[in-house]
């Protein structure tokens, strides 16, 4: 199983949110190619940024540098998600040498043209799809449509051969450390044959152990590494990312 360490951006520092909570925000530093680095060290082979100024509609450009300085100062490959909703975007971010991109609210508002972007840069678009209640969850998680998740996967999979993969994740669950929603996980997983990224409360090895018993390609870890709960290298281990 991958294990993609996340890096959460705001105005250039990185910080954890509860449950996409931007009044509950951790900062865990000033400089975030410092953790870019000790993950690197640690045996990451790979990291997921989130731009949570983009993903707001604030200032889009705001963590550029912090996210070039990220990928040419560790070299790894990275994917990015937060406000990648239009094809501007897309080649801006893919110019700085991300590895591929995470859409999400454009996924499900405008499937057609995500298709259409997927089959235009083949392999470097990610639908996240983001849950609240089996429903997804747009506009940085502060709106809830009616559209049940496994739905929009089996539309945009209709629609394009090119996804990269989807992140899935379970807003109950994101910095709750609270483990992951397996269920949700489980039915995304029979719903299409798009590589799938588990997200969101992958808190302790049992989780990590569980995910690689499921059969799930990735998974994203994010505060229990920064809290300590879990050391990096030892769930990297876990999941055989060698």
């Amino acid at each position: 199983m991958e294990i993609w360490p996340a890096i959460d951006l705001r105005h250039g520092k990185p910080v954890r949110l509860r449950q996409g909570d931007y009044d509950q925000q951790t900062i865990f530093g000033d400089d975030p190619v410092e953790f870019a680095i000790k993950w690197k060290e640690l045996g990451a082979k790979r990291l997921h940024l989130v731009d949570l100024d983009a993903a707001r509609g604030d200032d889009p450009t705001a963590n550029r540098e912090a996210v070039r300085r990220i990928v040419a100062e560790t070299g790894l490959p990275c994917q990015m998600g937060g406000g990648v909703r239009d094809e501007k975007a897309i080649e801006a971010l893919l110019e700085i040498g991300l590895a591929r991109l995470v859409v999400g609210s454009a996924a499900l508002k405008r499937p057609e043209w995500f298709a259409n972007m997927c089959d235009t840069f083949p392999g470097k678009l990610a639908a996240g799809i983001d849950a609240r209640d089996g429903m997804v969850a747009t506009d940085g998680w502060l709106e809830t449509s009616t559209t049940p998740a496994v739905e929009l996967a089996q539309q945009l999979r209709e629609k394009t051969a090119n996804i990269a993969a989807i992140i899935y994740t379970d807003i109950a669950r994101d910095g709750m450390m609270s483990g992951p929603n397996f269920d949700g996980l489980r039915q995304m997983s029979d719903a299409t044959d798009i590589p799938l990224v588990a997200s969101g409360g992958v808190t302790d090895y049992n989780d990590v152990t569980k995910l690689v018993e499921m059969g799930m390609p990735a998974a994203i870890v994010g505060r229990s590494i920064y809290d300590g709960v879990m050391q990096l290298d030892q769930v990297i281990e876990i999941a055989g990312d060698h």
